[in-house]
């Protein structure tokens, strides 16, 4: 009888761990805020191309855990994805949210603008496979929006 407490007890425990490491391991605004301000001045630094080829690597330094860099062109273009390198070179302008939201435009808004800021709107988290509230971190520098996301 022991052994079997012992072990229901262990199992709560373990589950109970299990998700607040789960909890813990979601990334924050200023991780996301901080992994755009590095692109951006990775851009600077080293030009558009270069740039480009390193957002878009999903071994990158631009890809962090759950975090990672996409970048668009004024249009609407994907020109930097690193979680899907299908979305490169699409034009995503009309693209909306679960809501019927139009993101992207509202994203490029936000970049044309203020030069940069959040917005939140609801979105497919591919961990969970759930609809969940994602809030992007845009900013735009010279003729490209460098964004970063995190789901709330």
């Amino acid at each position: 009888m022991k052994k079997t407490v012992f072990g229901i007890l262990f199992a709560f425990c373990a589950f109970g761990l299990t998700g607040a490491a789960t909890a813990a391991d979601k990334s924050t605004p200023d991780q996301a805020t901080a992994l755009v301000k590095k692109a951006v001045a990775f851009l600077k630094a080293n030009g558009k191309e270069k740039a480009l080829a390193e957002f878009n690597n999903p071994k990158g330094q631009f890809v962090n855990g759950d975090l990672y860099i996409f970048a668009l062109e004024p249009s609407g273009v994907t020109v930097a994805n690193g979680n899907n390198g299908k979305l490169v070179g699409k034009n995503v302008l009309e693209m909306k949210d679960q809501d019927g939201k139009p993101f992207i435009k509202t994203l490029l808004e936000i970049g044309n603008t203020k030069g940069s800021g959040w917005l939140d709107y609801r979105w497919n988290n591919p961990v969970s496979s759930k609809i969940e509230m994602k809030s992007t971190y845009v900013e735009k520098s010279d003729d490209l929006y460098v964004a970063c996301g995190i789901y709330k």
